[in-house]
């Protein structure tokens, strides 16, 4: 259990924070120097990545009507809640870490996708809301599913597994990309 990892994956969505952040880019992958945070002691985990989707929307009325809408979605690292164990990390947890950021950008595709779907109406706000739940309740899922079946990192063969199918399913979604 000491090569144990361990994910948090902080979903500040919709909140506009003063606190370092990294917007996820395809030609920028993490590293070591990017995780600023105190390891816990306490806990086997060999790294710790915080990422998130930041969420924000605007509407534009007419009177009492809705009439238009806009959103921002951003895929975030989040460097001084992010650690790793100096003397036990290595470049194959390191793949496992930036993998965690990599699904979050995933959802964060997913959710701009689902965004150009919506209608502009009465109950956009609600919609939005509701989507957004939803991609949150996701991402989360993905995260644990993800970090079960590699058993953080440790099954190899998974691990490559997992990072063909989330390269493929960006690929899918890169029209969707920031």
């Amino acid at each position: 259990m000491k090569n144990l990892l361990l994910l948090l994956t902080l979903l500040f969505v919709g909140n506009i924070s003063n606190e370092e952040t990294m917007s996820w880019k395809e030609t920028s992958k993490l590293t070591w120097a990017d995780f600023k945070g105190t390891p816990d002691a306490e806990s086997d985990a060999v790294a710790l990545t915080a990422s998130g989707i930041t969420f924000g929307y605007s509407v534009k009325t007419d009177g009492d009507r809705i009439i238009d809408f806009s959103t921002t979605v951003e895929s975030h690292f989040y460097p001084n809640k992010s650690w790793y164990v100096k003397d036990k990390a290595n470049n194959h947890i390191l793949r496992h870490e930036q993998l965690h950021f990599d699904i979050t950008e995933l959802y964060a595709r997913t959710f701009r996708q689902q965004l150009t779907k919506l209608q502009v109406n009465q109950n956009v706000k609600a919609q939005m809301d509701r989507l957004h739940t939803s991609i949150n309740e996701a991402v989360k899922e993905t995260q644990r599913r993800y970090d079960s079946q590699t058993k953080h990192s440790m099954n190899i063969q998974k691990q490559k597994e997992w990072e063909a199918f989330i390269e493929k399913e960006l690929l899918s979604l890169e029209k969707f990309s920031s």
